[in-house]
């Protein structure tokens, strides 16, 4: 009798190892809340900063690299790569061109007054958020109404220095490659206005923005 029990409380352990093992294995194979289009396409440099790298490509000018650095901005990098992962800023423009200043785009009605579905909170000093980066020439930031928590899709990159934007916006990478593209949109786009607008047949296409993986 004592054997019986025996064998059966090693059977017992036995299949209870087994549902665990086949428990634990099915966990992992389980999809993950967050669908890994933000997360598992960034890296981090040597400063130990998370950062993503992105591609803008403009119809005849040419391609814009540029860094993004979610450590400084983790709000304003997670939305922006979430847009151009859906394709959001495929087809858009660039609405405003300011040389010395700026280049504006990404706005869906192309005059600088839409944006997408979501706004969020402004990444910048004056709306206490501790950022250091600036708005030095190649910087990529996001462009508001006055309200601080009213940025969507719109972005600027910088054309020359422009520091006094410091604290006021949320710059949140830099162009590392590409620069001549923008130069080049400056000199050849002229402003109808004192702002930068140009006319809706005259604006640089963004054909895609796409997200570079960090180990490609």
């Amino acid at each position: 009798m004592k054997k019986i029990w025996k064998r059966l409380t090693v059977v017992f352990l036995a299949v209870v190892m087994l549902a665990v093992i086949t428990s634990c294995g099915k966990k992992d194979q389980e999809p993950d809340d967050n669908d890994g289009q933000v997360s598992d396409q960034g890296g981090n440099d040597e400063d130990g900063h998370t950062y993503y790298n992105v591609e803008i490509t403009i119809k005849d000018y040419g391609t814009v690299k540029v860094e993004l650095d979610a450590t400084a901005a983790p709000i304003t990098v997670e939305n922006f790569i979430k847009l151009a992962n859906d394709g959001f800023y495929d087809g858009l423009t660039f609405h405003r061109v300011v040389k010395g200043f700026v280049i504006q785009g990404g706005d869906p009605l192309g005059t600088g007054m839409g944006g997408s579905d979501e706004q969020i909170k402004g990444e910048f000093s004056a709306n206490g958020v501790s950022n250091g980066l600036s708005h030095t020439r190649g910087a990529i930031s996001m462009a508001r109404s006055k309200s601080f928590d009213s940025a969507s899709s719109q972005f600027f990159i910088v054309h020359e220095d422009s520091v006094y934007l410091d604290g006021q916006y949320a710059c949140f990478g830099y162009v590392t490659e590409g620069m001549e593209v923008v130069d080049a949109i400056c000199d050849a786009v002229a402003a109808v206005d004192s702002t930068g607008n140009v006319l809706k047949q005259d604006q640089p296409v963004i054909e895609s923005v796409k997200v570079i993986d960090s180990d490609e």
